[in-house]
């Protein structure tokens, strides 16, 4: 295989995006979990599945879009539902979740309307909703790796403001940071990670990177940092150990790198049950 990445392009472009999403995706997804907003990544996901159905769609009865990227169609609507669940989440004051499954029914509900105004599923479609080896282009690597880039220097910049808000929302607000401008530039990141992802993993399977690495890390890590390393160490191997099997077995990629997480997860609850069971005995 390794002969096939230096003589296909396609492949290349697909295992330097891999990486990239691979490190974002468990960056971001720490935050995600510790802020308990998991389900926007669901809700975003399916919010992106309703910008590409509208680029396919716009792509077959215009000629204006015929052509276009669904990728950025995908990260507009995606970006767009990020703003809608803020604003959401200000009218309903105490009821904040009720944001997402709103926006998440709203993003299922206009996909389900394009598909079937675009006459319906179609193989460009199924790619972007389980992922593809080889789908993607070099403008969309490089559309990633400038994601990957923003969201990694703005965590970086942030990383003490992201920390605290994680944990104590109110102590931060008391603390004088901008919460709200904080927590919607947040929301974008999460936004146009999902759409950078989604050629790799799938719509319909992003959400999984995001969360499950962090799940199983949480298990064994002592510490937010700690916690934060091994999300990308178990993101990265699940990744690429997924590319490599979907190549092999010619599957979608997105369907082996969620189950190589989901592996992962079971393996470290179990050694972590293992390593309990022989302090117990000793003790």
């Amino acid at each position: 295989m390794i002969t096939a990445i230096f003589q296909y392009e396609f492949l290349r472009n697909t295992f330097m995006t891999g990486i990239l999403i691979g490190f974002i995706a468990p960056l971001l997804g720490t935050f995600i979990v510790v802020r308990r907003l998991s389900l926007i990544a669901d809700a975003l996901s399916h919010v992106t599945l309703s910008g590409i159905a509208a680029s396919l769609f716009l792509s077959k009865k215009t000629l204006l879009f015929a052509g276009m990227n669904p990728l950025y169609f995908g990260m507009g609507f995606s970006v767009l539902g990020s703003i809608f669940i803020e604003r959401l989440r200000v009218v309903y004051k105490h009821y904040q979740e009720l944001a997402i499954p709103i926006i998440l029914s709203g993003g299922i509900g206009i996909g389900v309307i394009f598909i079937s105004l675009a006459d319906g599923f179609n193989s460009d479609l199924l790619n972007y909703l389980f992922g593809s080896v080889s789908a993607v282009s070099r403008l969309d690597l490089y559309v990633i790796l400038a994601i990957s880039l923003f969201v990694f220097i703005t965590v970086l910049i942030l990383y003490k403001e992201l920390f605290l808000l994680s944990f104590d929302e109110e102590h931060a607000k008391a603390s004088g940071i901008p919460a709200k401008s904080i927590h919607f530039l947040f929301m974008v990141m999460i936004a146009l990670v999902i759409a950078a992802s989604m050629r790799i993993v799938g719509i319909l399977l992003v959400s999984a990177l995001m969360t499950l690495p962090v799940a199983a890390s949480m298990r064994i890590a002592q510490g937010f940092k700690q916690t934060i390393f091994f999300s990308i160490l178990f993101g990265e191997i699940s990744v690429i150990g997924g590319l490599i099997s979907a190549y092999y077995l010619d599957l979608a990629p997105g369907g082996t790198i969620v189950m190589l997480s989901i592996a992962i997860l079971i393996g470290v609850i179990t050694y972590k049950k293992i390593r309990s069971n022989r302090s117990i005995a000793v003790n």
